[in-house]
């Protein structure tokens, strides 16, 4: 399937997300949380629940306590494909200081994921949308190898499997509909200083789209031929960046699951509802700020990025229309 600037009609689905469940100990300028809720697939899943349904594919330990498998129920996200593994969840341990666009390991503990093959329920493998979060490109390629007949594939990767195995993630990228990566990241894999290049070079390889996540200042969505710039939303407090380019992505993907569209025009609508999920997400430690939001928020905030990047139109005569 291409997408192109026309409206693409596509049936409203669940969307199915693939990736990391884990436990987060993060220390920002703000303060410090132990073992809470984290993992791209969970950022992910729970942004995107608040579109369209969600069908979670992971993997966890026995330590994985029931009341978070009851939050993400409640979100109405589908656990079957969350698979438990004896032994411990994933941990990561991190900080920031007051660059809050790079984060610093203490420590990573794969524990249970590390020996994680994606096992998709036989009612998952009709997924007509599917995201792939931030995981080994070898197995994002297994989750291909399951599905029959997605309509849209989207992927998300780092500069871990840039570094190393960067020809496996060219594979990746010609299965693809769309791509997310940071700006760092599209950098280097593509060994260019201009993001316009790195995503015509991206573009080249397979995908129809490209997402150029830059942190606290926007984001860039990249088709043939266009560019489309959307704003950041200013905050005079950020407690956690974890986890805000996942939940970019999981809005992005709900949108798009919750309209069918895939135009251009309404690309760029999920480019704002992506970064709109970021931006409440960051206000908070782990999910906590999700696990309050409302639907009116969130129409509030697009209304307000909506206000933030527009402008007059300048007629013929030098005056605005």
């Amino acid at each position: 399937m291409m997408l192109n600037s026309s409206a693409t009609a596509l049936e409203p689905s669940p969307v199915l997300i693939v990736g990391s469940v884990a436990f987060d100990s993060v220390e920002t300028p703000l303060g410090r949380e132990e073992n809470v809720l984290g993992g791209a697939a969970v950022y992910a899943s729970v942004s995107a629940s608040f579109f369209a349904p969600v069908q979670i594919v992971g993997v966890v330990g026995t330590d994985f306590p029931k009341e978070h498998v009851e939050f993400l129920r409640a979100r109405g996200i589908d656990t079957e494909g969350l698979q438990v593994a004896e032994g411990k969840t994933f941990r990561w341990s991190g900080y920031y200081d007051y660059d809050l666009n790079q984060a610093h390991t203490r420590q990573t503990d794969l524990n249970v994921f590390a020996d994680f093959h994606p096992r998709l329920p036989e009612s998952y493998r009709d997924a007509r949308i599917v995201f792939l979060a931030n995981i080994d490109p070898d197995l994002q390629l297994e989750v291909l190898e399951q599905v029959r007949d997605p309509r849209l594939v989207v992927c998300d990767t780092m500069n871990f499997w840039i570094e190393r195995k960067p020809e496996r993630l060219r594979e990746v990228l010609r299965r693809v509909n769309l791509v997310f990566m940071n700006d760092a990241e599209a950098r280097q894999f593509c060994g260019t200083f201009s993001l316009l290049r790195a995503a015509r070079d991206l573009l080249a390889m397979g995908p129809d789209g490209v997402i150029i996540k830059k942190g606290e200042h926007g984001a860039l969505l990249f088709t043939k031929g266009k560019h489309f710039s959307a704003p950041s939303y200013l905050l005079e407090q950020v407690a956690d960046p974890t986890g805000a380019g996942d939940t970019f992505a999981g809005g992005f993907v709900g949108y798009l699951a919750y309209t069918g569209d895939l135009s251009e025009a309404n690309l760029r609508k999920a480019t704002v509802y992506g970064s709109v999920m970021a931006s409440f997400n960051i206000q908070d430690f782990s999910l906590n700020r999700l696990r309050t939001l409302t639907q009116e928020e969130i129409a509030a905030r697009y209304e307000e990025f909506k206000e933030i990047a527009f402008f007059e139109a300048i007629s013929a005569s030098g005056e605005t229309a």
